[in-house]
């Protein structure tokens, strides 16, 4: 198992995989590392998600290995066909996954999310369109549907 670290927006990223894929992404409140080499295993893994906070990805080209229970993996499957820019409800991802009476596992699988952002729970939000369940902080959920935004508020001082 390999580790990279790398600087974000949101703070230091901790890059886990080896050559079977990404097993994990995290976001860290502390500064970790981020000076030291990247390993081949992880390196695309870095570049993807440069270009991901530059805005010029969209879409993610990654070979992912979590770990997880078989309906955990299912979630976090159909959370990765959420597009770039759109929001659904809990509601919404337990009817996808063909059981409305799921809505409160399917809650429990996607807060255990291993990926962030490449495996896009950020995108998952309560009925009304409130933020609810983000285990990297509302504030970071917040910013990243911001950041997916196709409205996002442009500066007038370039």
């Amino acid at each position: 198992m390999y580790t990279a670290y790398m600087k974000t927006p949101l703070g230091t990223a901790q890059i886990q995989g080896d050559k079977d894929g990404i097993s994990s992404i995290s976001v860290l409140d502390a500064e970790d590392n981020s000076e030291m080499e990247i390993p081949i295993e992880l390196k695309e893994a870095v570049i993807q998600l440069r270009e991901y906070f530059e805005g010029t990805r969209k879409r993610f080209d990654l070979k992912l290995n979590p770990s997880g229970t078989e309906f955990q993996k299912k979630v976090w499957e159909e959370l990765r066909n959420i597009p770039y820019g759109k929001r659904i409800s809990y509601l919404d991802l337990s009817k996808k996954l063909g059981d409305v009476k799921a809505i409160r596992a399917v809650a429990a699988a996607n807060g255990k999310n291993p990926i962030w952002i490449i495996i896009p729970c950020h995108r998952v939000v309560g009925s009304q369109g409130e933020m609810v369940g983000y285990a990297g902080g509302i504030h970071r959920k917040k910013w990243l549907l911001n950041h997916e935004s196709p409205s996002r508020q442009q500066s007038l001082f370039s």
